[in-house]
């Protein structure tokens, strides 16, 4: 049992240290992607994932990141799971993760929305999302395209320092 929960342990820390491929200053761990890893009786490693998104093109780069990372590590039964439920939301980036996002010139997202059960208050006020620039700090700033490198980010661009920057929506 010990070794198990020792496998178990070293199986998962590995796991967790696979880069991102599109975002390669995060991993797995940091974007909130990787979601379990176990070890079933037979000795399968089993590695669970969950896409930030429905179709995320980077999920195959991952499963053989965690796939590869796995087996040079001397585990010879692996197994990668896709996990959807529950989904994946931006609120699962590690504060590591968010740091590291910030320090390559890319905002984190803003907190999700929360709601409380029950009907959600319609507001028809007009509003104004506040990104802060990831370089300079300042509010100033404006979306210029809803779409960015991948579709899971916005660009955006500081009317300050004038500098664009990729902004990490919030799911």
């Amino acid at each position: 049992m010990v070794t198990v929960l020792h496998d178990v342990r070293r199986a998962r820390y590995l796991a967790e240290q696979v880069p991102d491929p599109e975002l390669p200053m995060l991993t797995l761990a940091d974007l909130g992607v990787l979601r379990d890893v176990t070890i079933e009786d037979d000795g399968t490693v089993v590695a669970s994932l969950t896409p930030t998104y429905s179709g995320c093109p980077a999920m195959a780069e991952m499963r053989a990141g965690v796939d590869a990372r796995l087996r040079e590590a001397g585990f010879d039964r692996v197994e990668i799971r896709t996990v959807l439920n529950p989904p994946w939301t931006s609120d699962w980036i590690t504060a590591a993760g968010r740091r590291k996002l910030a320090e390559h010139g890319i905002a984190p997202p803003t907190a999700a929305p929360r709601h409380s059960a029950g009907p959600v208050p319609l507001n028809l006020s007009p509003t104004r999302r506040t990104i802060a620039c990831p370089l300079c700090g300042s509010v100033d700033t404006e979306e210029t395209s809803r779409f960015a490198a991948t579709p899971c980010k916005a660009l955006w661009r500081c009317r300050t320092c004038q500098e664009p920057f990729e902004y990490v929506k919030e799911i």
